[in-house]
């Protein structure tokens, strides 16, 4: 599964990440040129690169995720988790969704987690 990790994103969830999934092929937002872009933008970046964003973002990306997905432009994926979300129950969802799930699966979905 390829994604890229928001700005917002909590950098201890993705070290918790790398640690069940060495090998996990992702984009940080700070690391390219989309860094402190608009959602719109940093949505059509992602799918141009065909990666699933993870966001703490619950609020304004799923509305412009949405929005693509009605217009019928390419949307590859959402994962939406609340930074409320205790750090070790986060790296666990984000396991079961990696480990279990297509990144087909997630394609024009919005996926709040936890489950």
């Amino acid at each position: 599964m390829k994604v890229l990790v928001d700005e917002n994103f909590n950098h201890r969830i993705l070290r918790g990440l790398l640690i069940r999934f060495p090998d996990l092929d992702y984009v940080v937002v700070q690391n390219t040129e989309m860094q402190g872009a608009q959602d719109p933008s940093l949505l059509a970046w992602a799918a141009e690169q065909n990666r699933i964003l993870l966001t703490h973002d619950i609020n304004t990306i799923p509305k412009y995720a949405y929005k693509r997905i009605v217009a019928g432009d390419p949307m590859p994926g959402v994962i939406a988790i609340p930074e409320i979300l205790d750090i070790g129950e986060a790296v666990e969802q984000l396991f079961i969704v990696i480990e279990c799930l297509a990144p087909s699966e997630l394609e024009n979905q919005v996926m709040h987690l936890p489950l």
